[in-house]
Parts: C-alpha cells; structure tokens; sequence
C-alpha cells in the first residue's frame, strides 16, 4: 500500500534511515515497500538487502522533483527500470538540467502523478494518478470518478511522528537556508505523512475498492533484488578467463627477471602460489587492469607509489604496480588476497596532484563511461555541523551560535532555543547531508553502471556514484584507488628542476642504493627532513633523533609507529624503549615473543593485529581480519564485531589466560588497530621518504623549490623557504624579468614565483610572462606599461613587492612614476614602442625609505618578510641565549630562548586538560621544540603567529632535548608593536 516512502538518503528531507523505515513496516505488518527517495536512488541497494532480511519485498523508485515541486514519483518493475531511473537521473545531473515536468516513455517503470498534475486522458498505459487520503472527497467532482482503474492510493511516508515532522521542517529550513519562520507551506511536508496501519488506508478507501486493487496489483507486478555475492568488476581484460591467466603469468615471469634475476627460486615458487590463488578468485583481470593503467602512466613519464596491502603481493611487485619487495620484508600475501577473505582488496596508486587526472581520464576513455565511474562518498551531519546549522534555522547570533559549538556546557549557551537546538541536533547527527567523492576510488564493472547506482557530476568532472565505498563492498565491488598526493609532486619536479639546473638526470627508482647512501643515513639519523614526504613532522623528527634512524627497516616502523593509536596507547615510548634495550623486554605471553620478536612485542603494524588476535586469542585468520578492520572504521556489522569480542575473551579464558593479561592485550589491540598501517603500506611511505632523503641529502636547494612548488607538506611556505635559505639558498623577491609563475632556480638563486604575491591576478601574471617569452626582458618601468596591459592598482602590487628593483629606482619614486604613466585602467596598446617614452618631468617631494618598510608590506602581499628576518623587525636586540643546536648540551638548565612560531600541536591530558607541543625557529633558522604543561599554558598562552620569548628548562628523551616552558611572552616588531 506504500509506494512512496522516504528515508533520510533524501537529503535534508527524510528523518528516517532504512532500518527504522524498515522496522516501521515490520512493526503495520506489511508484505511490501516501495522506497522512493527525492531525486536519488542511492539508498536502493542498502534497502533491498535489508528489506530481504527481514522478509519484506522491496520494491524500488524514485520521486522527481523541481526546486519544491513534486513532478511525479517512479517505481523500476525490474532491474531494467532502475536501470532507466538511473538513466534519466544521470543524464539530467551530468548535464546539469532541471526535470522535466512529464516522465520520458519509460519502458520498465510505472510513473504515478500527484492527483489534479493530469487529466486521465493525458496518461500513458504505464502512469498512474495518486491520490491521498485526505483527497479522497475530490473524487466526487473528478472525471477519475469514471476511471478509477487509473488510480492509485498514495500515503507518503517522510517522518514516524510529529517529532519527526518537527525535525523533517528543521532539515527543509537548512536545505533552504532560511528562518524556519519563514518556510513555505510548499516547502515542507505536511503532518500526515506517517506510516499508518493498512487497515486504516483500507477503511478510508473502502468505498473505492478498485483503487485498492490497483495499488496492490501495481505492486505486486514490481520486483527487485542484487546479487550481493558475486563480483560486480570488468571480468576479462582480454577475450576469456584463460588468456587473462596466461598474459598475467606471462608478465609476472618477465617482471620476475627484472626484480630478481633468473635463478631465484623462492620468487618463482611464491609467484606461482599466488597466481593459483589469483585465478581460483577471478582477481586476474583486476590485476591486468591495474597494470595497464601502470603501463600507461609510466609511458607517460608520471611517477607512481603503489601501497597498502597490495604491496604485499609478489606479481604486484613484479609487474610494477608496487616497489616494495614481499619477501624481503616477509609480507604474506593472504593479508591481501585469500579465499577467506570476506572483503574485496583493492590497490592504492598514488600520482602526483598533477597527474592524477590524466590518468583518471585514461581510465574513463579505456574502458568507457558507461563502465566506469567514481566512488562517491556522503558527509553526514556532525556535532558542530548540526548545531551550527540550527543555530542559523533558529535565528541564533553568530557569537551565540560559536558559544554553543564551542562550549555546549557554559550556562550562557543554556536556554529553550538552545535546548531544542540540542535536542534535535542528537536526532539528526549521522544523517547524511551531501554525497561528495570517495579520495580516489574507481570502479571498472562488468554491466553498465546504471544497473546499482544513478551518477552524478562532482565539481572533479568525472562521472560520480550516489553510493559510498560501504555499499559499493556489499555489491561486491573491487575499487581502484587512484589517489594524489604532494609527495610525488616534489620528487617528480625535483628531478625536473635538477635537469634544467644542473643538467643532471637522476633515476629516483635506484631505491637499493638510497638505503646504502651515507649522506641519506646521516641526513635521516639527524632528523633533516623538512619537505621530505611523511617524516617531516615534528614528532615525526623527535621520533627519527630517539630512534637513531638511518636504516629502511627501521624507519617502516617509524612509519607506523607514529600514528596516533600507537603513541596513545603508550607503545610508542615502549617501542623506543625496547629498541635501545632488547634485553630488558619483558613479554606479556610467550605468544608475544614467538609472533612479535621483530618488534620488540610492540604490534607496529595491522598484521601484528592479526597475528596476535589468531596467535594468543585463537581467533581464526578471517575473524582476526574482521577485528582488525572493525577497529580502523572499515566494518559495520556491530553484532559480528561484538561475537568477535566476546569470543576474543571466551578463547582466552578456555587458554587459562588471567583477565588482566586478556584485558590488556585487548587495550593494545584497541587503541592501536584503529590507526596503524599495514606494514606494506609503511613499507611504501619508507621508500617515498627515502627518494626525498636522496633528493635532499645531493640537491637541496632544487629539492626545496620543488616543496615550495608543490604547496604540500606539514608546514607553510615560509617555513620551506627558510629550509632552502638553511641549504645555501639566496632567496630572492619576485622579479618581472626572472620569476616565472612558480619558484624557479638559477644556480644558487631562488627567485620566489608570482604565485605567491597576494591579490595579483594571474591574467597579469600570464601576460608579463608570454610578452618577456615574446619580445625579451623589460628594460623600464615605462617600457612594462607600454608591452602589458595592466591597471595602476596592479602595477603598485608589484613596485612595492620590489618587482623592478632591477631599474635601481627607488621603490617611491617608481610609485610616482606608476600614477604618471597610467590612467586607473590598462592602456590599450601592447607592443614595444619605437622610441622609448619617458614621463612627464616633474619635481618630487623629499621621499622616505626603509628596510623595515619593505619588509612590512612583504608582510602584506606575501604573507612573510624576505629581505630582512622576523628577528631583525624586532624591538628587542635579544637573541636568544643560546641555540637550537646547543640545547642537548646543556640538559637540566634553565635558558631563554627567542623563537618564531612554526607550528603548534595540541593534546588533551588524561585529565582533560589542552597542553601544547610547540615548535619555533631561531635566529639560525634552526628548528627547536617545546612543551606546554596546562598550568604554564593558562598563564602564557599563545597568541598567534609570531616571535616568542621562551623560558624553560632544557629537558631530553633519547637523544631529543626540548623545553619544559614556564614563561613565554609575544614578542613587538619595530613599527607595529601589536603584532
């Protein structure tokens, strides 16, 4: 009787999930339901396989509206209907077209009109006229009076009660970004759309009883259903299943050769264990397909770091899809790919930020947009979104609204309007708000993909599902993860640069020898990583001083060793321990020693979660897989976690196991599993990192125009300029007749790229660049505004950035000269002049210039001084007592020193107190660390960006000194003493 329910997949519009839809018609004993989401199918597959658990038919649609309008709702008789749905949806969404008021001829679907939207004479053999309950009397003036076999009952469902419909008009007045005052009544629902017993819509409708008929004929003639156990992806890369394992075994044989040379058997016998396993899965034509995209890019000439479990995998490593050695690192393939495993396993392939869409685009053009398509992915209502949204629905000051984000507990952030604020904000949290895009997931599928989801067209520009990785897993699809990342950027133009520089060709893939390199050890034993990808954090550097670090191994398990579960378990100041020590370790089971020696008994990596889970617990390899991805986010089913968790403690109870030592397993295996890496994936991030140590320890300089150029890393750009300055370096300010629009070098010279300069507009930046290609350096002020076409407000942008210091006129007298020669918009003409013009003489005022001066406005315009240093803008001659360098010898003493602010990071204490880890640099250019204890925090806190006047004490763990800070004050510049 229900063919048109909404869930809460229609966006800031439906307050129900599935379940609760579900268990609504459970609970009015229906045998059947339609779902019928606003302009989305998305929640069709979740849907059907929940309505089928619990023995409901699930039959699917679609309602179409414009703006608030309802058009018509739409219901698939059969997966060739959805498929149409998803046709139609897609076509409007990837053109970015309303709908139409009228339904297309539709094949498989049944179109249902809201009564009075046509006349009977107007309906095609498959459309159908809705009417509800409450219209039920307008049947007696209607010409649908003499032809009910066109009608249908229609009972909307949007909300379980008037709570709902309360929260439902909450989420319109969100989506509409009004005053819930100021809603219209056609834009929300009206209370009557609930779920009421059908026996109730029976006795409304009883003098109608061929309407009834019709309803429950229409239904009955609908079906849908998925297969959730087979896989969705392209099944052959070439003509059959045979020739896929051929060509694959024939490639991973030749890449055999290539890695490891002829003659190394355990290669060949772990190759041919897992291209058994490869095939008996179906998983060869998912291979061949990665390793064509591999082969393309690398034609090319894109670099590409293949990670995650799939580095765990020999015929990966041999076809170039990773360059991580499994049995070097004695990785086992099962972690990756086993007939057990009850999730599909995909590759992750990083590409630089630049050439990630090419490749992306390859794909689409290769195997065709019908097949191919994005993951998308839906954000859903948080705390602070939710609250911050009905702050503005309610009519809540900005300052209010911040108070209660901020501060929910504060007695000013307390009232009624507050309160149901609260109350709805808890109804609505993890209802999801707008479908966005997976980080790089695609899907290559066997059938057009229109059969499981609609498409839509993301600002990324390439063809999008409705839904996420989690369903995409239940229909068993295999994503390929093409992701970006600003790593592979910086070595890529590193190179580039160091070409063009030096006239030197580097081979960033002699990775072997990088591990040997001593300039590389000692460049990673002293921490000097800034820019180098992933280990250029602070704690990332205290972690590589404590450990000593110059060896690949080693810095795998920094690798992992660093992410938050470990550290907040207290495992990672174990690890240290343990590695400087192994003859103190005391393990907690003999299992610990056997199945964890190599880390000391510290699980490092998610194998090591598996390996214990399996080991001590008794848990089998597939359970031990379920907890480990259960902990790290990627498993839903609550019940399969928790008979995992009490079997967990059941085995090791029957083992004899004392409840403190199973206690505290489970503690390490859970706060540590949800953020560890797999050790293939810290393999791969080792092997980045070493590429950058090289690029570092050789080509410094090169290396850090290459950072800056890639605007990633963990600090802001002045910080990387400073590191280039601390390599040699001469930084200089942009140049019409040098910069390009990126830094660029010449020798030794750095000359920052137009990029940078705040609020000049690239047409300019375009235009100085294409006249200096065309027709030579600029030889004058005069001469730049005769060849480009630039406004006075742009010109003054650039005279005051320096940008024709090459003139040797003073930067104020060039101002003047600026107002002269232009008008306050750009000359039309663009061409160098015959006979060079010069500006009308005049007498100039007595012109005051200054150092500081220059450097406040590259303050302005570039976010950082250049041509003096923070220090030197200083009120105070104070530098400092002594430097970062000198502070390991003087552990245990009080000192003051003078810092920039890098970069602070933020910790709450076990007594829920903030506490700071700061990190600043000195007049060297050094990097040096401090710590903030809440009690010294409260009185000198923070107060932005800036230079600061530390004094603390000098303490040390493991060969890292910081200090403990008692005071600290901001420091004033000359000239500004606020800031």
């Amino acid at each position: 009787m229900y063919l048109n329910t909404h869930s809460y997949y229609s966006l800031r519009y439906g307050t129900l999930s599935v379940d609760e839809l579900l268990d609504l018609a459970v609970l009015n004993g229906l045998e059947s339901l339609c779902l019928t989401d606003v302009n989305t199918t998305m929640g069709i597959p979740e849907f059907v396989k929940k309505a089928e658990q619990k023995g409901i038919k699930p039959i699917a649609g679609c309602e179409f509206r414009r703006d608030d309008e309802l058009l018509f709702i739409s219901l698939a008789r059969n997966r060739e209907g959805l498929k149409e749905l998803n046709d139609w949806q897609t076509e409007h969404n990837l053109q970015k077209k309303p709908y139409a008021a009228d339904a297309p001829e539709f094949k498989e679907v049944y179109v249902i009109y809201p009564f009075g939207k046509k006349k009977p004479a107007e309906l095609r053999e498959n459309e159908l006229t809705g009417i509800r309950p409450e219209e039920i009397n307008k049947l007696l003036t209607s010409e649908y009076r003499k032809v009910q076999h066109q009608l249908v009952v229609l009972q909307p469902v949007t909300f379980k009660d008037q709570v709902g419909w309360f929260l439902h008009k909450s989420l319109r007045a969100i989506d509409h970004n009004v005053l819930i005052s100021k809603l219209g009544d056609n834009q929300y629902a009206p209370t009557s759309e609930t779920m009421i017993h059908p026996m109730q819509l029976r006795q409304v409708f009883q003098n109608y009883p061929e309407i009834i008929r019709n309803t429950e004929k229409l239904m009955d003639s609908c079906s849908i259903s998925f297969d959730f156990t087979t896989v969705k992806n392209k099944k052959l890369f070439t003509e059959s299943a045979y020739d896929d394992k051929l060509l694959l075994e024939k490639l991973a044989l030749d890449g055999m050769i290539y890695r490891y040379g002829t003659d190394n058997q355990e290669a060949k016998n772990r190759i041919a264990h897992e291209l058994k396993i490869i095939d008996s899965m179906g998983f060869s034509s998912y291979f061949l397909i990665t390793w064509d995209i591999i082969r393309y890019s690398m034609s090319r000439g894109f670099y590409h770091v293949g990670r995650g479990s799939g580095a765990n995998s020999i015929v990966a490593y041999c076809l170039k899809i990773t360059d991580i050695d499994p049995i070097r690192l004695n990785l086992y393939f099962e972690r990756f790919l086993n007939p057990r495993r009850t999730s599909p396993p995909d590759f992750d392939i990083d590409y630089s930020w630049r050439d990630r869409d090419q490749v992306q685009e390859y794909i689409f053009k290769r195997y065709g947009p019908e097949y191919t398509a994005l993951l998308g992915a839906t954000s859903t209502f948080k705390d602070r979104s939710i609250y911050r949204e009905l702050g503005k629905v309610f009519g809540l000051p900005k300052d209010e609204i911040d108070l209660l984000v901020n501060d929910p507990a504060d007695d000013r952030a307390k009232n009624s309007i507050t309160e149901l604020i609260c109350t709805l904000g808890k109804q609505a949290i993890d209802f999801p708000n707008i479908r966005s895009i997976h980080a790089g997931g695609i899907l290559i599928t066997e059938e057009p993909i229109t059969y499981y989801s609609a498409l839509d067209l993301p600002p990324k520009g390439f063809p999008t599902t409705q839904w996420d990785m989690y369903m995409a897993e239940d229909l068993r699809f295999e994503k390929l993860d093409i992701l970006s990342q600003r790593g592979i950027g910086h070595i890529k133009e590193a190179v580039d640069i160091i070409r063009e520089n030096r006239g030197e060709e580097v081979d960033v893939h002699r990775v072997e020898d990088f591990f040997q390199d001593e300039k590389v050890k000692l460049q990673l034993r002293t921490a000097e990583t800034n820019g180098c990808f992933y280990i250029e954090s602070p704690a990332m550097r205290g972690l590589l001083t404590k450990l000593q670090c110059d060896n690949y191994l080693t810095l795998v398990a920094a690798s992992s060793i660093i992410r938050p579960g470990v550290a907040k378990s207290g495992m990672m100041k174990e690890y240290i321990q343990r590695f400087h020590r192994p003859e103190t370790i005391k393990y907690l089971h003999p299992v610990m020693k056997e199945q964890l020696e190599e880390t000391f008994g510290v699980m490092v990596y998610q194998e090591d979660v598996i390996k214990v889970a399996h080991h001590f617990a008794g848990l089998d390899l597939a359970e031990a897989d379920v907890l480990r991805r259960a902990m790290s986010g990627k498993f839903r089913s609550k019940a399969e976690f928790q008979r995992i968790e009490d079997k967990y403690f059941s085995n090791c109870k029957e083992k004899g196991y004392s409840d403190e030592i199973a206690r505290e397993v489970w503690r390490q295996i859970e706060s540590f599993a949800g953020y560890s890496f797999s050790k293939a994936h810290s393999a791969s991030y080792a092997v980045e990192s070493f590429q950058s140590l090289f690029l570092k320890a050789h080509y410094p300089i090169e290396f850090m125009v290459a950072v800056i150029n890639n605007f990633g890393g963990f600090y802001r750009t002045w910080v990387y300029f400073n590191e280039a300055q601390r390599c040699g370096a001469r930084i200089e300010l942009p140049c019409v007749n040098f910069s390009r629009n990126e830094t660029c070098i010449k020798g030794t010279t750095v000359y920052m790229g137009f990029v940078h300069v705040q609020n000049l507009e690239s047409a300019i930046i375009t235009e100085i660049l294409n006249e200096r290609n065309c027709n030579g350096p600029f030889l004058s002020l005069a001469d730049f505004t005769q060849r480009v076409p630039v406004t006075k407000e742009q010109l003054v942008i650039l005279i005051r950035l320096g940008a024709f210091r090459f003139t040797g006129t003073p930067k104020a007298q060039l101002l003047w000269e600026a107002h002269m020669l232009l008008n306050k918009t750009a000359p039309v003409a663009k061409s160098r002049a015959l006979f060079e013009s010069k500006p009308r003489e005049f007498t100039l005022p007595k012109l005051e210039h200054s150092p500081l001066g220059d450097a406040w406005d590259e303050i302005e315009l570039l976010g950082f001084p250049v041509s003096m240093t923070t220090f030197e803008m200083l009120q105070t001659k104070f530098r400092g007592k002594l430097m970062a360098k000198d502070l390991i010898g003087n552990i245990g003493r009080k000192v003051r020193m003078l810092g920039r602010l890098v970069t602070i990071k933020y910790v709450w204490t076990v007594r829920k107190e903030i506490m700071h880890f700061g990190t600043f640099i000195d007049v060297q250019g050094e990097f040096f660390d401090t710590v903030h204890f809440p009690s010294s925090l409260k009185l000198y806190p923070f107060r932005g960006d800036g230079m600061y006047l530390i004094l603390g004490k000098v303490v040390e763990e493991f060969g890292f000194p910081s200090i403990e800070v008692e005071k600290m004050a901001k420091m004033p510049f000359q000239g500004n003493p606020k800031v």
